[in-house]
């Protein structure tokens, strides 16, 4: 019998900068800790200009630099991925808005990445992960590490979801 699994989608605007990240620096997390098994992570974007794109070239280099490889290719965020993920972490503010829209309205599985930010419990006083995409090599980096510091509570809260199923 097959391992029940936790699914996270992470979701930005274009699925070529913010979301994507969070889909290799959370894969590798779980991985380093010893549950790829029981994890299907995922990426999408609310729009779909950047369809079949590989992550930004920037974002590539700053989390090689950092040890994570970006290999999904942008795709757009669907109505089957609204009520098949478990957990769909939103990058910012307007996207988690997009995210609602699609869902009818809030629910417990559309958190913003901040969320999971110590410090933070909630959408409304979560920070938003900045899109780096028209500024400099510093707001690769921020992003990066807004991720990776959500990466601890973001797994636990997945394992807790995981263990009610």
């Amino acid at each position: 019998m097959e391992k029940p699994k936790i699914s996270v989608l992470f979701v930005c605007m274009g699925n070529i900068c913010r979301s994507p990240t969070g889909e290799g620096v959370f894969q590798h997390y779980v991985e380093h800790n010893g549950y790829a098994d029981q994890f299907q992570i995922d990426s999408a974007g609310t729009i779909a200009y950047h369809t079949g794109e590989p992550a930004d070239a920037r974002m590539r280099e700053a989390a090689k630099k950092r040890g994570y490889q970006l290999k999904s290719l942008a795709r757009k965020v669907t109505e089957q991925d609204i009520n098949t993920f478990d957990l769909i972490v939103a990058m910012d503010t307007d996207n988690l808005i997009e995210l609602e829209s699609l869902a009818g309205g809030s629910q417990q599985y559309l958190r913003l990445l901040g969320t999971f930010i110590e410090g933070y419990s909630d959408n409304d006083n979560a920070p938003s992960v900045p899109d780096p995409y028209y500024g400099g090599v510093a707001g690769f980096e921020q992003v990066l590490d807004m991720i990776e510091s959500a990466c601890p509570m973001m797994m636990s809260y997945c394992l807790e979801l995981l263990n009610k199923k």
